[in-house]
């Protein structure tokens, strides 16, 4: 079961993609987002990525609508949220799915009541509508039988797992994934980077994920924001990444020397002049 999507806003039709338009925030007379433009587009991992300070989180959360900017526009599908009527705008929040850092999940909930949640607060679906719609979304993160169990009694990716179910259950056209790596294995975060990619593309999500993880950067970045003290520096794809001459990008993606030698090895294989 799908459920059905909102489908106008202001007699647009969605089309399930994102523009930040010069967009400036500032606390007092501290700049925190100078003029920062950029399109996220659908079926893509749109990723914004910079050092601790450089503005990922405050630039998330004016995109959806926790922070106000000082100026600038933030359009979903040409509609601009900031000047948007307020029931407007709600509609276009039960449009959004969230994936926290910290899981958010409630300890005293089973899996399947932590995802049914959403679905008991915004929809008017019936018992067992909800009860099949939240099995299909476990069912999709590979959480079949997992219904009953609480978040105490389960792994840091299983729990990772349950937040992307409950993120999707309601069918979100926009995705945002805060640090959706953040204390978990090297391998557990390559499953749920292929598990974000894959839901990404299936259910066509423009999906925006604030990582600090270079994993997460080369195997997943579609599109790729990098900040640098409030400011766009870089945009490219993981593919642009090898082959950027940036120096502030390449100092804080191949921080290491191993990881220097990693992007050399690709460039040459990238230009055919690697052999083995």
């Amino acid at each position: 079961m799908i459920l059905p999507s909102h489908g106008r806003l202001r007699g647009i039709i969605l089309q399930r993609m994102i523009e930040i338009q010069n967009i400036h925030k500032q606390f007092g007379d501290r700049v925190i987002l100078d003029d920062i433009s950029a399109v996220m587009e659908a079926g893509k991992c749109n990723l914004i990525i910079g050092t601790s300070g450089s503005g990922k989180t405050v630039l998330t959360k004016c995109m959806v609508g926790l922070f106000e900017p000082n100026k600038g526009a933030i359009l979903y599908d040409g509609a601009n949220m900031i000047t948007m009527e307020e029931d407007q705008r709600k509609l276009l929040r039960q449009q959004i799915g969230m994936l926290f850092q910290g899981t958010a999940l409630f300890d005293s909930m089973t899996v399947e009541q932590n995802v049914l949640f959403p679905l008991d607060m915004f929809t008017k679906l019936t018992q067992a509508e909800k009860k099949k719609r939240a099995n299909e979304v476990l069912d999709r993160v590979n959480l079949k039988d997992a219904n009953k169990r609480f978040p105490s009694e389960i792994s840091g990716g299983m729990k990772k797992r349950v937040c992307i179910a409950r993120s999707i259950v309601l069918n979100p056209k926009y995705l945002f994934c805060d640090e959706p790596n953040s204390g978990l294995d090297p391998q557990t975060s390559l499953v749920i980077d292929k598990l974000i990619k894959e839901i990404t593309l299936e259910f066509n999500i423009t999906t925006i994920v604030v990582t600090h993880d270079m994993n997460s950067v080369m195997e997943i970045g579609d599109h790729i924001i990098y900040l640098y003290q409030g400011r766009k520096q870089w945009e490219g794809t993981n593919k642009d990444i090898i082959f950027s001459k940036d120096e502030l990008l390449n100092n804080f993606i191949f921080a290491s020397e191993f990881l220097q030698d990693a992007k050399q090895m690709r460039m040459l294989d990238a230009n055919g002049t690697h052999r083995s």
